[in-house]
């Protein structure tokens, strides 16, 4: 697919995602959309690719949906607007369910849906200016995207309730107070490339691994089971015994990888 509203750059292991429309702070189309969904899914089929930042173009993150590209919905059908809702669900689910893990680096405001898109990923650095905000409820609507589900596992259901039933703003304070971001810097693009890499020192299917682990809805048994297949391959990795060699050896590992 061309991109015509985001741009992909991979380098290093990296793929970074921009969503690309600072005119109006990164609000989405129906085009961004299928854009985002289709770099998404390059990255994960891509085996050199270790870590996704996902960000927006000059100090914004994404301002939610570009209501003025949008259709008027009542006119037409609820198979049409299931369509459209999924495509916006699906970035959130294909950051969720990626094989890498994801850093959404966030700058300005991430509104609605762009909020979504930033708690969908596994790890968030974000500026001193940060604003996000769920805002559903203050346009007549409900976190379609993800958000009712996502927030109360992040913070807990008593402070999720507070942003989703009033739309009130979260801010850096609060990102900070809440623990929903690992760094707030000036530069969230620096901070995201450097917590990327930190990543990438580490033997990369453990850390896939243990990105699938970190699953919620399974039982403790299940999680179990899950983890004698999972730990038994990592024992038969390269990748561990590198690192076990280079933690004997007081160095740091060197792994053998095709990075795209």
């Amino acid at each position: 697919m061309e991109y015509d509203e985001i741009t992909s750059e991979t380098a290093d292991g990296i793929t970074t995602i921009t969503i690309d429309r600072p005119e109006v702070k990164n609000a989405f189309t129906e085009r961004t959309l299928a854009e985002l969904n289709d770099a998404i899914r390059t990255a994960s089929d891509d085996d050199g690719v270790y870590a996704l930042i996902l960000t927006g173009a000059e100090d914004a993150f994404c301002a939610g949906a570009d209501v003025r590209s949008m259709p008027d919905w009542k006119d037409g059908s609820k198979e049409d607007y299931a369509g459209f809702l999924w495509t916006a669900q699906n970035v959130v689910r294909q950051l969720r369910n990626a094989p890498m893990p994801t850093i959404a680096a966030v700058d300005g405001p991430a509104i609605g849906a762009g909020c979504d898109f930033a708690l969908g990923c596994d790890l968030r650095v974000v500026s001193p200016d940060v604003l996000m905000r769920q805002g559903f409820v203050n346009v007549g609507l409900v976190p379609g995207d993800g958000g009712a589900w996502l927030l109360p596992k992040l913070i807990g259901e008593s402070k999720a309730r507070e942003y989703l039933l009033t739309g009130r703003d979260i801010t850096a304070d609060d990102v900070e107070e809440l623990g929903l971001a690992v760094e707030i810097a000036e530069d969230t693009i620096e901070a995201a490339e450097s917590l990327a890499e930190e990543l990438l020192s580490n033997p990369a299917p453990a850390v896939r691994m243990t990105k699938d682990l970190i699953d919620p809805s399974l039982s403790f048994e299940d999680y179990c089971e899950r983890a004698i297949e999972y730990q038994w391959a990592c024992v038969n990795d390269d990748e561990h015994a590198e690192a076990i060699s280079a933690f004997a050896e007081r160095r740091e590992p060197e792994f053998d990888r095709d990075y795209s």
